[in-house]
């Protein structure tokens, strides 16, 4: 359902657009919708967004937001990102209310993972 004046999509950069729907379909069993050869579309993962063929990559030393994901077992998530294909960016940390981790994806994004404390 749409909301009005609330987030409704997202829209990521993906410099290889084949590497980075692998990725997230064998790290967290999302689908694709192909739009051409520069776009690809997920629905139904918290969030409805595509990828788009860009020149840049998204990360927050550069100023991107970080799009963070939740986990109840952030141990075996990572694990899944690595197998992947992923690049842990950074590793495990606590801070005030849980712990988390930054990966990248084949494209060089960087998003987060998080978990409550143990």
């Amino acid at each position: 359902m749409n909301r009005h004046e609330k987030i409704n999509y997202v829209e990521f950069p993906a410099t290889d657009i084949a590497a980075t729907k692998e990725f997230f379909q064998e790290a967290f069993g999302w689908s694709f919708v192909d739009y051409g050869d520069e776009y690809t579309a997920f629905s139904d993962e918290g969030l409805d967004g595509g990828f788009f063929k860009p020149d840049q990559v998204a990360s927050t030393d550069t100023g991107s937001a970080l799009i963070v994901f939740y986990s109840s077992d952030l141990e075996s998530t990572q694990v899944k990102i690595v197998e992947a294909g992923g690049k842990i960016a950074k590793p495990i940390f606590s801070f005030p209310g849980g712990r988390r981790f930054h990966f990248e994806d084949p494209s060089g994004n960087e998003f987060a993972v998080w978990s409550d404390l143990d």
